[in-house]
């Protein structure tokens, strides 16, 4: 059984209603990462002061999906923080995931380790999307 005694109180509750309150896009990604089984990804996962929308342990790998509240200042602290505790960021509009939801899952998994159960091959990707 997981123990959350590390976490600031509020931490987990506050987690929670991030995920029942997700936004369309994010609803949208995590079904496609669901289904697309690339690796273990878990939602709005605390990680210092900030939540991650999607994080993958094994992989080091945080997958943000932003919206209009986003600020790019904010972004790139955020992404600075993140990538100080050892995870690689990717970043993608809300839009680009509802209009192109296997692009996005296609860059998520080339930045994945190869896998012979994925047939997953690690390159980045062409235009240079989720590079670190």
């Amino acid at each position: 059984m997981r123990t959350y005694d590390h976490q600031p109180s509020g931490t987990i509750d506050r987690a929670r209603t991030l995920r029942r309150d997700s936004t369309d896009a994010e609803k949208k990604i995590w079904s496609a990462l669901r289904e697309a089984r690339l690796a273990k990804f878990r939602r709005q996962m605390p990680v210092g002061p900030y939540f991650a929308d999607f994080a993958c342990f094994a992989e080091r790998l945080i997958v943000e999906i932003d919206g209009g509240q986003h600020s790019p200042e904010g972004d790139a602290a955020r992404t600075r923080f993140l990538e100080a505790q050892g995870y690689r960021v990717l970043r993608f509009w809300n839009h680009e995931v509802m209009e192109n939801v296997g692009g996005v899952i296609e860059t998520i998994a080339q930045q994945l380790s190869p896998s012979p159960s994925r047939g997953i091959a690690a390159h980045p990707s062409p235009d240079g999307r989720g590079t670190p």
